[in-house]
């Protein structure tokens, strides 16, 4: 599988994973929902209205990205396996730029106090975790979308033992023919 096949898989589930571990950082922080809401709301969260869509739209590309290792391996090429370095520096790249751009957008200045609201740096250390789990699980999807391309492929091995058994019946027909017997008919002791 091409390489760039592979990050169809990795970059949607380490987002993935830098989201789920945005969310519990701040369940975490604000136990509370109504405080929770709160905050969110004061530090320009409210796209998260469209996570969903965003997140369906990931959906999509991974399922792509595995259909395109499974006709990879029905086709005999190789399959490589998800960048480790995506889900070890995607994640927590990610939740930095997005805390700064949260924060900018709403307020409409550079939003710098967003390294020192409580929710950060718990979030940046909840990223690696859900990156480790998002990364396993990325490679058990690649290692199973490659199985099932390994099963849909013809078995070559009959296709190599039919090329050698033909001439070995030409010689059976062929002692057949001497012999007055045909090759469809049943054996000459048999018949008579």
């Amino acid at each position: 599988m091409r390489r760039r096949l592979a990050w169809l898989v990795a970059v949607p589930l380490a987002l993935a994973g830098s989201q789920v571990a945005h969310a519990v950082a701040y369940a975490a922080v604000y136990p509370e929902a109504s405080l929770r809401v709160s905050a969110l709301s004061r530090t320009g969260h409210s796209y998260l209205s469209l996570l969903p869509l965003v997140l369906g739209a990931g959906a999509a590309v991974v399922l792509v990205g595995l259909a395109a290792a499974v006709v990879d391996a029905a086709r005999g090429r190789p399959v490589r396996d998800v960048p480790a370095a995506a889900f070890a520096l995607l994640p927590p790249a990610t939740f930095v730029v997005q805390e700064l751009l949260e924060l900018s957008l709403h307020t409409g200045s550079f939003g710098w106090h967003a390294f020192t609201a409580p929710t950060f740096l718990p979030g940046l250390a909840l990223q690696l975790p859900f990156a480790v789990v998002a990364f396993v699980a990325a490679r058990l999807l690649l290692r199973t979308a490659v199985e099932l391309g390994r099963l849909l492929v013809p078995c070559e091995r009959f296709v190599v033992r039919a090329a050698h058994v033909t001439p070995h019946l030409a010689a059976v027909r062929g002692r057949l023919a001497a012999s007055g017997c045909s090759a469809r008919a049943p054996p000459c002791a048999v018949v008579t």
